[in-house]
């Protein structure tokens, strides 16, 4: 152990490490996405805590229900809420873009097109959203 301490010296050689800015995020918008789309992950499950809430809300009775409902009356809760609705929607929107590159489909030994995967997944959106609105509106 000597013999390498005597070797040592202040001057030895750095690793060439380049600065990466805390905001690398911002230089492009496929980066920037990337971040967003982890970030909507809270929006998520906040909308997932909210529904829980409602129904349990709606199972212990009229009042608390309207206590539920004033309390989403509030301002924060309300612009919480529309950043979640604009937050699941980008969130899906990347998914079903980048479904193509996580899934990959073969029938028989031909490759599915990617654009075919996530049109149908856009067109699965599209037919649940319409069987929810047609049984919301009294189907």
């Amino acid at each position: 152990m000597a013999h390498i301490a005597e070797h040592y010296t202040e001057y030895h050689p750095r690793w060439l490490r380049p600065h990466i800015s805390t905001y690398w995020w911002l230089r492009k918008w496929s980066y920037f996405a990337f971040i967003l789309r982890e970030i909507s992950s809270l929006f998520v499950a906040w909308s997932v805590v909210y529904l829980l809430l409602l129904v349990y809300a709606a199972g212990q009775g009229a009042a608390e229900y309207e206590a539920f409902l004033e309390w989403s009356r509030q301002p924060w809760v309300m612009a919480l809420n529309v950043s979640s609705l604009a937050l699941v929607a980008f969130h899906a929107v990347t998914w079903f873009n980048l479904a193509p590159q996580a899934l990959v489909v073969h029938v028989g030994h031909k490759h599915v097109p990617g654009s075919l995967i996530a049109a149908s997944n856009y067109v699965a959106w599209v037919v649940v959203s319409a069987i929810v609105a047609w049984l919301l509106i009294g189907g």
